[in-house]
């Protein structure tokens, strides 16, 4: 089956799919584009404008969950969600609460204010909204997780859907400056650590140093010899277009 993704490899959403389909050894491509510089035909397979968008054996899926959740279907083993009903609704729940707070508060409270707006757009990100997820929105998000997760290891055993989602969002924040203090959210930082450490976050991490500082006219060239597989064609455009959409 021929996969192709459509994504921006620092995307917290395209890295959690792309770490899925390193876990299950399943090849890809990439088309490395923001949302912001998708062309007319993204806008036709992704009308919300989200990322990652994935094109694969007839069907076209621009939800990062439904397109774990298929992949964990069609190729249940490694499993990426836990098989007793109870962990696997409160997997669900992590992921959710992963891609609606964690990406509310370090995507569009952090990173885009501190780093796309400023590339994408040529000015300054709101100042107001970075203080405010800084001293109010973060810490709380980040009390309910250090309730959450282990002192040790993964949530449910094996690194899964859950585990990714979460710390994802802190690479993000990373890029952007923040990092959960050990001792004010030790269990946080620590788990945090033990993710992103995991050898196929690691991998897709110099692809995205790669993507962050590479020049845009050497961008591609520099992804393939990094290793990369990237595709022949892009849905991207060279000028960005404003309107909602999911990084």
């Amino acid at each position: 089956m021929a996969i192709k993704i459509i994504g921006s490899f620092v995307s917290p959403y395209v890295r959690k799919v792309l770490a899925c389909l390193e876990l299950k050894g399943l090849d890809y491509e990439v088309d490395p584009i923001t949302p912001f510089f998708g062309n007319d035909e993204f806008v036709r397979l992704s009308p919300l404008r989200r990322i990652p968008v994935m094109i694969a054996d007839g069907i076209v899926l621009t939800d990062s969950t439904i397109i774990c959740e298929y992949l964990d279907e069609i190729m249940p083993e490694p499993a990426l969600l836990p098989r007793d009903p109870k962990e696997r609704a409160r997997a669900r729940w992590m992921e959710e609460f992963a891609d609606t707070r964690l990406g509310d508060v370090f995507i569009w409270g952090l990173f885009y204010q501190k780093m796309v707006h400023p590339r994408v757009w040529g000015e300054p990100g709101d100042e107001a909204r970075v203080e405010r997820s800084l001293s109010r929105d973060i810490p709380a998000a980040l009390d309910y997780l250090e309730c959450e997760l282990p002192a040790q290891g993964y949530l449910f055993g094996a690194i899964g859907l859950a585990d990714i989602a979460t710390a994802s969002f802190f690479r993000n924040a990373a890029y952007a400056g923040f990092l959960p203090d050990p001792d004010r959210w030790p269990r946080t930082a620590a788990f945090v650590g033990r993710v992103l450490a995991h050898p196929v976050l690691e991998k897709l991490h110099k692809l995205e140093q790669i993507q962050l500082s590479a020049t845009i006219a050497g961008r591609r060239h520099a992804l393939i010899e990094a290793g990369a597989r990237l595709t022949t064609e892009s849905f991207g455009q060279r000028e960005p277009r404003r309107g909602i959409m999911r990084l």
